[in-house]
């Protein structure tokens, strides 16, 4: 019954797959979905790239880096830190040190 739970022993050790979405942030990504809500791990960087996001909660488990909202805000990315993104928000991501976050979508 555990071993249907567990869906990571350490996500630090996690291999993601490359996920094609930013050849210039070089992404991967792991996912479960559960009950219309998708769980997963992501990674990317260094580097720049552009987006528009999907509604989203993100937690940085390593990395840093920035994100700039189309308003001119920012959130400074580093371990710890707990993001909520809206449908359609268009932002750039600066990531300095590769960052990965473990996300619900």
């Amino acid at each position: 019954m555990s071993a249907q739970r567990l869906v990571s022993a350490d996500v630090h050790a996690q291999v993601l797959d490359a996920d094609g979405v930013s050849e210039a942030l070089a992404t991967a990504s792991a996912a479960l979905v559960v009950t219309q809500v998708e769980v997963g791990l992501w990674e990317a960087g260094p580097g720049a790239d552009t987006d528009v996001e999907a509604d989203e909660v993100f937690l940085v488990l390593t990395g840093a880096g920035t994100i700039t909202f189309d308003d001119g805000s920012a959130i400074d990315l580093h371990p710890g830190v707990l993001v909520r993104l809206h449908e359609g928000d268009r932002t750039t991501w600066e990531i300095s040190e590769r960052l990965r976050k473990l996300y619900l979508a």
